[in-house]
């Protein structure tokens, strides 16, 4: 198949681009920062040379949008939501335009989307979206806000040709340099390792091989449109979630942290706590119904196999990126 990825330089579009080429896939990239002969320029926002790529592709899969691993100051917040929805609407309006537009468009969404709580997980039927929950800070709203307008803008788009499907995506887990896994070993190796405000807060994760698995099943299958989940079935509470990682790096303790501790470690790092307290809990509904089966479908397995994949990734060196 010949398949575009809309910003799929970052760690996800990484993960992916290495995988799909390797299915033997044609895939292409757009990116501000074109390094390759497979990368074409756009800036995320208006129509250009590179719709013409999109024009006779099989599959779009849009991964585009600013990190949340930052502070959510009102800037970063509009940023969050510029990329997302500019990103989505233009990519409709290539498909839209499109003499041969692809068959199916995957757009990247998130698990963040649903609402905090401790209680059975969020699959897309049932699942509570997020918004005005009791007990948490109310800036947390404007990051379902966000998911909802991302969504929203590719279920707006009049591409009655292409299927679309919205990938809500829990944590993805990989040894990738600066991915959420490579991030939480630090800590735990700095003894930071921890339960944070008591550890009960959920964690949805999907480790990084089934990323793959789910995305590759839902470019093949015709049925399958509307919201998915791309997370493990196994929720993990942040305290056993962290313990895990542990051991499987032969970690013997990991000092808990109160709020207060976690709001000055993310202040320190520019990132920000909803990260770390929001507790998300969600199933792949859908994908389970079809039929997709996870080759890693708990957390502590796929911890160790993580940190035996991390433990052979070669060193970096000098002339690395960072």
């Amino acid at each position: 198949m010949k398949i575009v990825i809309p910003g799929g330089t970052g760690q996800i579009g990484r993960i992916l681009d290495r995988a799909l080429t390797a299915q033997g896939h044609d895939v292409l990239i757009l990116t501000r920062r074109p390094r390759r002969d497979r990368e074409l320029y756009w800036d995320g926002r208006t129509l250009g040379r590179w719709a013409e790529a999109v024009d006779g592709s099989d599959a779009v899969v849009n991964l585009a949008g600013r990190s949340v691993n930052c502070r959510y100051t009102p800037a970063n917040q509009r940023a969050m939501l510029d990329s997302r929805v500019d990103s989505a609407r233009v990519v409709g309006e290539a498909v839209a335009a499109a003499k041969r537009p692809p068959r199916v468009w995957l757009q990247m969404s998130t698990a963040t989307i649903y609402a905090h709580h401790y209680g059975t997980p969020h699959d897309e039927e049932t699942g509570v979206l997020g918004g005005d929950e009791p007990d948490v800070p109310r800036y947390w709203d404007y990051s379902v806000d966000i998911a909802r307008a991302w969504e929203r803008t590719q279920q707006d788009a009049p591409t009655p040709d292409t299927r679309r499907v919205a990938l809500r995506t829990a944590m993805v887990m990989s040894p990738d340099r600066g991915g959420a896994f490579d991030l939480m070993l630090r800590l735990a190796r700095c003894g930071l390792g921890g339960p944070i405000d008591g550890g009960a807060q959920y964690m949805s994760w999907i480790h990084d091989r089934d990323l793959v698995r789910a995305v590759t099943f839902l470019l093949d299958r015709d049925d399958l449109a509307g919201p998915v989940n791309l997370a493990a079935p196994h929720p993990q509470s942040q305290r056993a979630f962290m313990a895990a990682i542990r051991r499987a790096w032969g970690i013997p303790v990991g000092l808990p942290a109160t709020r207060w501790m976690a709001e000055l470690g993310a202040f320190a790092l520019r990132s920000d706590t909803e990260l770390l307290l929001k507790s998300r809990t969600v199933a792949p509904g859908r994908l389970q119904a079809a039929g997709f089966g996870f080759e890693h479908p708990h957390w502590p397995a796929a911890a160790v196999d993580l940190a035996r994949r991390l433990r052979r990734r070669p060193a970096r060196t000098a002339a690395d990126p960072a």
